[in-house]
């Protein structure tokens, strides 16, 4: 089984228009609504794809209730803790002239001890059963900078592979207590690392204590950097579409792989590559195309020069 943290959900909500034009106004079609936040995205690819999971998080006011109510209707599994604070949004608009998006995300409201502490024996309830731990997204402002190593820790006594997907300081947190994966992109990597070279960057946090880092590129594909290996997976033309959810989409891959016991870098980066791409072709966070077999067989697959992902100085 596959067991997701989202330690910050959102209720996302999504709008397609023609043209996005700063200061302007818009018309567009009724939108979507999703239970979303980054683990729940991981669970929704993976339960589509007839993974074993089970989504752990908060919900809280009225944006809360639709998030569970919607959640429910998915038929993804999952034990929601309640807290007083109102669940937060995360707004996407899609530019269809453009083929991007536009976020908008809530920050959050930090829950109180005693929510936080619900979650964590939920969490801690269903681990001797879980194959892997997935912790996957942001924190809200004020969480204990002791939460993203704890969950890592029990992860660890529980002996379950724990994937981290995060930023900022919690990913150096997540390095530095021993995650056996970790899911940066590259902006959230150089902020995080305060190095500006990629590989550099996830080298640093394998001497911090990670095994595996997975380094998403954006269109140029993506990273799998260990102590001993460097490998490159990417498509021969970029995919137009929203890539809103794919980084959760190579999580769930990770993850999958994972909870079968693989450990292979280039099979979980060929995975990983393909199902991010084939998230970018959906609409929503949160779903993969069915094509996904098909990009996996096009992905080329390097040993490159480290060297050749430095920028140019100039």
């Amino acid at each position: 089984m596959i067991l997701t943290v989202t330690p910050n959900p959102a209720l996302d909500l999504t709008w397609r228009v023609d043209r996005l034009v700063a200061g302007g106004t818009h018309r567009t079609d009724t939108g979507a609504s999703r239970a979303g936040g980054k683990g729940l995205n991981v669970a929704r690819v993976a339960h589509a794809e007839g993974a074993s999971v089970l989504a752990l998080t908060t919900a809280g006011g009225p944006v809360g209730a639709e998030f569970a109510a919607e959640l429910t209707a998915s038929g993804v599994p999952h034990v929601l803790v309640p807290v007083a604070a109102d669940t937060r949004r995360s707004i996407a608009l899609v530019d269809e002239a453009a083929g991007d998006t536009t976020i908008v995300n809530e920050r959050g409201v930090n829950p109180t001890d005693a929510e936080w502490g619900g979650l964590l024996a939920e969490i801690v309830d269903r681990l001797p059963g879980a194959g892997v731990l997935v912790v996957s997204g942001s924190l809200p402002p004020g969480a204990p900078e002791s939460l993203v190593p704890m969950l890592v820790a029990v992860g660890a006594d529980a002996r379950v592979p724990v994937i981290v997907d995060t930023s900022g300081p919690a990913l150096l947190r997540a390095a530095d207590a021993g995650a056996t994966v970790l899911k940066p992109n590259a902006a959230e990597l150089a902020e995080a690392t305060g190095i500006d070279d990629p590989v550099e960057g996830a080298r640093s946090l394998l001497a911090r204590g990670a095994e595996l880092v997975l380094l998403s590129l954006g269109a140029d594909g993506m990273l799998a950097v260990t102590a001993t290996d460097l490998l490159h997976a990417r498509l021969d033309e970029p995919l137009s579409g929203n890539p809103t959810g794919a980084g959760d989409a190579a999580v769930a891959a990770c993850a999958v792989l994972s909870a079968e016991g693989e450990r292979d870098p280039e099979v979980i980066l060929r995975r990983a590559t393909a199902w991010s791409a084939a998230a970018v072709l959906m609409p929503l966070a949160g779903d993969i195309s069915p094509r996904w077999r098909a990009l996996e067989e096009q992905l080329r697959v390097s040993r490159p020069d480290p060297a050749s992902f430095r920028k140019d100085p100039s």
